[in-house]
């Protein structure tokens, strides 16, 4: 990785003293095509931009383009050593919040470089709340997506003692979810290297969504149901490369303190950026989405689970022609997004 090194604070101490480290993850991301049609099936986002690259050249696009959500693929593997060496003391991570920035739609045959960055750290009601900021760029240099997640850390008092053992006997090889032993020897702090990073022109193509001047605030989007069985998590699991068993094994999910397999927050947010692009029309005319989590979706194995999606629009700006859709997700009649929200440029 890449870093920028600054000396450890002598008084500074814990998670706060890393605050603001910095690195660039190892080798450039590809995306390929058959990729970016895997990330659309897991996230049942058919909008033919995604699938055939005919359609994608006649909205304007190089490829087909990626659903908004699809650089968490990409930022999960960067992370890692985020999560496994810099942010100490923690057992496990519970995501509460995500802002995805896209400030051009990302397409076949781009090469992204991730920047990786804690951006924040906050304590609210006697919890850490820690954000990892993720910086994607172009070939060209130019920022394209830019991601902040935010998630909660979990210590081992907080967690049935049996959990990391169980843990342990249904991951992956190469793979270990849970946090590291907490150890300050050879820690070096890295800090962002000076200079801003340009922002790619996402206006340089015309918008193919739908007309500003048919849209009204307040209006309606149609309802939207979605079904997901623990073979879509299965799958999710595999194309994203979030490997949380709490997604596709009862008892770890029950040792985590879960009534079941959950749906991962990444899906349940595909599902539903997929659901509003595909009402705009154009999945690149969305330049934010934001999402607060609040419950998670239950997915039994007998009956799989249910997701309602619904959404309204809150503000439209008649000087750049663009919109804010509030978006609203239930499973089993609670919302699992406390609050969510799209920016969207219309035609």
């Amino acid at each position: 990785m890449t870093t920028a090194a600054e000396p450890n604070a002598p008084d500074a101490s814990g998670v706060e003293s890393r605050l603001g480290h910095y690195y660039q993850a190892d080798g450039t991301y590809r995306v390929a095509r058959e990729k970016v049609r895997e990330y659309a099936r897991a996230v049942q986002d058919y909008h033919p931009v995604h699938w055939d690259e005919e359609v994608a050249r006649a909205a304007g696009y190089s490829g087909v383009v990626t659903p908004l959500t699809f650089t968490s693929i990409p930022a999960m593997a960067a992370n890692r050593a985020l999560f496994e060496s810099v942010v100490v003391g923690y057992d496990t991570y519970v995501q509460t919040e995500q802002v995805f920035e896209q400030h051009r739609p990302i397409v076949d045959g781009d090469e992204l470089i991730t920047d990786v960055e804690l951006s924040s750290v906050r304590r609210i009601a006697g919890k850490d709340m820690l954000t990892v900021t993720n910086t994607f760029t172009d070939a060209r240099g130019e920022r394209v997506h830019t991601m902040h997640t935010t998630v909660v850390g979990v210590t081992a008092e907080e967690v049935d003692p049996e959990l990391t053992g169980a843990v342990q006997q249904v991951m992956a090889h190469d793979v270990n979810i849970l946090a590291q032993e907490e150890s300050d020897a050879g820690y070096t702090k890295t800090v962002r290297p000076e200079g801003e990073i340009p922002l790619a022109d996402g206006s340089a193509r015309p918008s193919t969504a739908r007309s500003f001047d048919e849209l009204s605030v307040g209006d309606q989007l149609p309802m939207h149901d979605v079904r997901i069985s623990r073979g879509d998590l299965v799958n999710y699991a595999g194309v994203s490369g979030d490997a949380n068993p709490i997604h596709w094994d009862e008892k770890i999910a029950t040792l985590a303190g879960l009534p079941d397999v959950i749906a991962h927050g990444m899906l349940t947010m595909g599902l539903g950026a997929g659901f509003v692009s595909d009402w705009s029309g154009d999945p690149g005319a969305v330049t934010r989405y934001a999402v607060r989590l609040s419950s998670p979706a239950i997915v039994s194995a007998a009956t799989g689970g249910d997701i309602e999606f619904s959404g309204r629009i809150k503000s439209l700006d008649p000087q750049t022609r663009t919109g804010v859709v509030i978006l609203v997700a239930k499973s089993a009649g609670k919302k699992i997004f406390g609050m969510a929200t799209l920016a969207i440029r219309f035609s």
